[in-house]
């Protein structure tokens, strides 16, 4: 019954959440369609509005001031350079004049050669009729173009030839109005972008602090009074991240605790140890002597679980000293060198220079040492582990430390994950080196906790380097 009525409820989300999938689609295109209808709009009342407005201005005083202006233009084009000035004066105006404008001979017809409507032919031949009073009357615009051999022009404005497509043609005509429109719908596609991509650039901040380790992020309350599939997906982010949380909380408190515990019994295991060794009477040396060796591997695995976790939880965190760089690296080679001495190479400090960083002096030695016996291990016989003190070419307020062996390498696959508890490359050579995959891990979140950064990379011709990026003091 439980489960039917469990197969109840998901049925039912599936159908309410079915009904408002695609909510973000419709508000997509939505904000694009009515974009494109609120330009396609605007133009067409912005070129609507000018129809209108130059054919009620036919009759009025400032189109005949402007008729008239045409008129003394083409009869100083007519003086200065005769029919072939007139005739390239009359093709530049047609080109950015929006209204047709004919110069028609005696003859009835167009100076350019085009069609002129019967309209226009009918109102001429009217006026020929009564040609020598109406030119003594007509207004200036409406007075013939004489030319030196004779001949005459009138200037004949088609109001009724204004069309959509000869406005668009005149790119000075429909500037302002096509501007107009595109600065709007410009604006209205930024403020409707905006408010699409916003949640989204702010999940993807959140998510960048999860990648780094900060999960206490939280993008809910960010998205105000949203109800579609974007705030969905920040309250399934949300419940994701709490669960992370709550998941890593208790893996933390489970090591720290189980560490804790294990310190106990193992005390008691090293006492016993002890008594056993005295009432053996060195009768099972090989066997104590092994007993001993597993111990210090489990005080050794416990102290480094400790650590993890004390990391883990930033108890260290706000504990910082001035420290030297260098000075700090050549101690630790001059403690690293027994180790690799016991294995046939050498550890050596390449470059330095002074450098004071900002950090836990004891966080940062123990960072670099467990990078650094991670190399003894894994370098090849009579090699040498080469350390470096480098500038940051990318950053001036920071310096490199590079640790490098000549070693096999790992796999790039692995390159991401190397710096995960418990991460082992080869099994077989880790638990022969008595590693635990737990030193490069302490190392990474000690370096992260003060600021820094730790990567690690195969080199070209043999071995690993680990880069670890350090912020200098007073920076």
């Amino acid at each position: 019954m439980a489960r039917n009525e469990s197969r109840r409820s998901v049925g039912s989300v599936i159908f309410i959440h079915g009904t408002d999938v695609h909510r973000l689609f419709w508000k997509i295109f939505l904000s694009f369609w009515l974009t494109l209808v609120i330009f396609a709009a605007l133009l067409l009342f912005a070129v609507s509005s000018y129809l209108e407005h130059t054919r009620t201005q036919q009759d009025i005083g400032s189109m005949r001031a402007r008729l008239a202006e045409y008129l003394d233009q083409a009869q100083t084009a007519a003086k200065q350079n005769g029919i072939e000035g007139l005739e390239a004066w009359l093709s530049r105006l047609d080109r950015r004049e929006a209204i047709p404008i004919f110069l028609i001979d005696e003859s009835g017809q167009d100076l350019l050669g085009r069609e002129v409507p019967a309209y226009i032919v009918t109102r001429l031949d009217r006026r020929r009729q009564h040609a020598e009073r109406m030119e003594r009357k007509a207004p200036a615009h409406l007075r013939s173009i004489r030319l030196a051999d004779g001949s005459s022009y009138r200037m004949v404005p088609d109001f009724q030839s204004i069309t959509l497509l000869r406005v668009l043609q005149r790119p000075r005509v429909i500037a302002l109005p096509v501007t107009i429109a595109a600065l709007i719908s410009a604006l209205v596609c930024l403020l409707l972008s905006r408010y699409q991509t916003f949640p989204l650039e702010r999940l993807r901040r959140a998510a960048q602090h999860i990648a780094a380790g900060d999960l206490t992020q939280r993008v809910s309350p960010s998205m105000g009074t949203r109800r579609d599939e974007i705030a969905d997906l920040a309250g399934a982010f949300d419940k994701m991240a709490e669960r992370l949380e709550k998941v890593f909380s208790s893996q933390r408190q489970l090591l720290s605790d189980a560490s804790h515990e294990l310190r106990s019994p193992l005390a008691r295991i090293q006492v016993a140890l002890g008594l056993a060794r005295q009432r053996s009477n060195g009768q099972a040396e090989n066997e104590l002597d092994r007993i001993e060796i597993e111990i210090e591997r489990l005080n050794e695995l416990i102290g480094q679980l400790l650590e993890l976790s004390r990391l883990e939880a930033g108890v260290d965190a706000g504990r910082t000293d001035k420290v030297d760089i260098r000075e700090l690296l050549e101690g630790l080679i001059e403690d690293a060198q027994f180790e690799a001495a016991s294995r046939g190479c050498r550890v050596e400090l390449r470059e330095s220079f002074p450098a004071i960083v900002q950090s836990s002096a004891r966080l940062l030695h123990s960072a670099i040492e467990n990078v650094v016996r991670n190399a003894i291990r894994y370098t090849k016989p009579d090699t040498t582990v080469e350390i470096s003190m480098l500038p940051d070419t990318d950053r001036q307020d920071r310096i490199l430390v590079r640790i490098r062996d000549r070693g096999p390498g790992v796999p790039d696959e692995m390159l991401l994950h190397l710096f995960e508890p418990f991460v082992r490359v080869e099994e077989a050579r880790d638990r022969t080196s008595g590693g635990y995959g737990l030193g490069l891990a302490i190392a990474e979140r000690a370096v992260r906790l003060h600021g820094g950064e730790i990567m690690a990379r195969n080199e070209p011709d043999e071995g690993l380097s680990v880069h670890i990026r350090l912020q200098l003091a007073g920076t």
